[in-house]
């Protein structure tokens, strides 16, 4: 007699929870125990990408790579939802996993289901993305910017959230004041963020 697959089993048990949960918008809320903070693995049609996502440029080669493995392997960290009135979830990190399963075929993803509102899902976004190495100079000035004027921070503030110096900060905003060329050339990797800075004193943009 053939062995119950035990993946099959954790399949149904989530799939069942997913669908027998009523919606949950608080901690305080019926069935919030089951859901919040658990690992699940949710439909990836079920799941939408972040409104704020702070990455723009998603490299192919890597993103081709981790195709690869997710085929191979299947996604080894969870990606970082919310779950909405309408049943569904919406992403808060973990973008390029979410893109690259869609991409392998994989009908459904490994989720940690987080409560947070618009501002708090903004927030993990752009904080959680800033923490990655992978993005470039003018990607992190927007989500710098970005949670300036959306969450309302001082720059005093924003340095204690992303635990960088201020004065970090401040050279990275300062490189929104570039022209657009010199920024394209930035985020391209054609010209440093040393040198975006150096550039800054120059007045002529000819």
């Amino acid at each position: 007699m053939a062995k119950p697959n035990k993946n099959n089993r954790l399949g149904r048990g989530l799939s069942a929870l997913l669908k027998d949960e009523p919606t949950v918008k608080t901690a305080q809320d019926e069935g919030a125990k089951k859901l919040v903070g658990n690992i699940l693995e949710v439909e990836l049609e079920k799941i939408t990408a972040n409104p704020w996502q702070p990455r723009t440029n998603f490299d192919k080669k890597s993103l081709e790579e981790l195709i690869s493995s997710i085929s191979t392997l299947g996604v080894i960290q969870p990606i970082t939802v919310r779950k909405k009135d309408s049943g569904e979830y919406e992403l808060i990190s973990g973008e390029r996993r979410f893109r690259a399963s869609q991409l392998a075929g994989k009908k459904s993803i490994p989720a940690y289901v987080r409560l947070a509102n618009d501002q708090e899902m903004l927030e993990m976004a752009l904080v959680e993305n800033i923490q990655r190495q992978d993005l470039d100079a003018i990607e992190i000035a927007l989500s710098y910017q970005q949670l300036i004027d959306e969450i309302k921070l001082t720059q005093e503030e924003l340095s204690k959230r992303v635990g960088k110096d201020r004065t970090s900060i401040t050279n990275y905003l300062r490189l929104l004041k570039l022209d657009p060329i010199i920024q394209t050339g930035i985020r391209d990797g054609m010209i440093s963020m040393g040198h975006g800075r150096a550039l800054m004193a120059i007045d002529d943009a000819d």
